[in-house]
């Protein structure tokens, strides 16, 4: 199933006989919370997710946004009214990186029918609603596994073996600039690959052939084994979305370099080669 779905068509899903379940993520890194903005207007019958609280656990030497609880992530998910049958479409204010971490969590524990409105928000052609809506609760149970996760041991064997991505800013790869991490740079043998040249100028996903023409030409082919790194787990997870959509599986370093950076012990390269 295509990862990513229009606002014609979740306007006609939605009307049909099995609308999807709407999982509000809006959030921006250093912004503010989400929640005011949902409670602003959202989606007709959407259901806000907390990125910090409920798609994360406690940051720490995990990372910033370490994988949450995943026995409290399907608890949130069932409060949600996810089902294990039902489909489901995540949304964010446009930048798609909070979408797709709510997607990666619902497919790596098992979910079947999950998928990001391309463009968020900013593209959607309804009224807004500030009705918070109660659903039935679901029955999702989550069930880890159904995508690839790596640790940092993990992530610095494939640097080396395979393709590992980093989906940061170019200056940040380079360590020119770090505004948030302890130390600036990349993974040894990381190739810089930022999210941000993944999508049009509206936020859109670029067609499949453009991505699968810029990832092969960062390395990605069909034999070899292809990982993505951003700075705590969340833009990270855009990538593979992205690399999905352009026919490659990949998996996620989800502790990225906000934990890798908090090891002294972990080697650091800096400028604009991968060694």
């Amino acid at each position: 199933m295509k990862p990513i779905i229009t606002a014609s068509e979740l306007v006609s899903e939605l009307a049909g006989a099995r609308p999807p379940v709407l999982l509000d993520v809006r959030w921006e890194l250093g912004g503010p919370p989400g929640r005011p903005a949902y409670e602003a207007g959202h989606l007709p019958g959407a259901v806000y997710v907390d990125l910090d609280a409920e798609l994360a656990g406690p940051a720490g030497a995990g990372g910033r946004h370490p994988l949450p609880d995943v026995s409290a992530f399907g608890a949130t998910m069932r409060r949600a009214g996810v089902s294990a049958d039902t489909p489901v479409v995540v949304y964010d204010g446009g930048l798609g990186w909070s979408a797709a971490r709510a997607w990666w969590l619902l497919r790596w524990t098992g979910h079947q029918d999950v998928r990001v409105l391309d463009g968020g928000l900013a593209v959607w052609p309804g009224e807004l609603s500030q009705e918070v809506p109660r659903p039935e609760p679901g029955d999702f149970v989550p069930v880890p596994g159904a995508l690839g996760l790596l640790d940092a041991d993990g992530a610095a064997a494939l640097a080396g073996a395979g393709l590992l991505l980093d989906a940061r800013a170019a200056e940040r790869y380079r360590g020119d600039v770090e505004p948030i991490d302890p130390v600036g740079g990349h993974i040894p043998g990381a190739v810089s690959a930022p999210t941000t040249e993944n999508v049009d100028r509206e936020g859109r996903f670029l067609p499949a052939e453009a991505l699968a023409a810029r990832f092969s030409a960062l390395g990605a082919t069909a034999d070899k084994e292809v990982a993505v790194y951003c700075g705590s787990g969340v833009s990270g997870a855009h990538e593979v979305l992205a690399l999905e959509l352009a026919g490659i599986p990949a998996a996620l370093y989800a502790g990225s370099w906000s934990e890798w950076s908090r090891d002294p012990a972990r080697p650091v390269a800096k400028g604009p080669d991968p060694e």
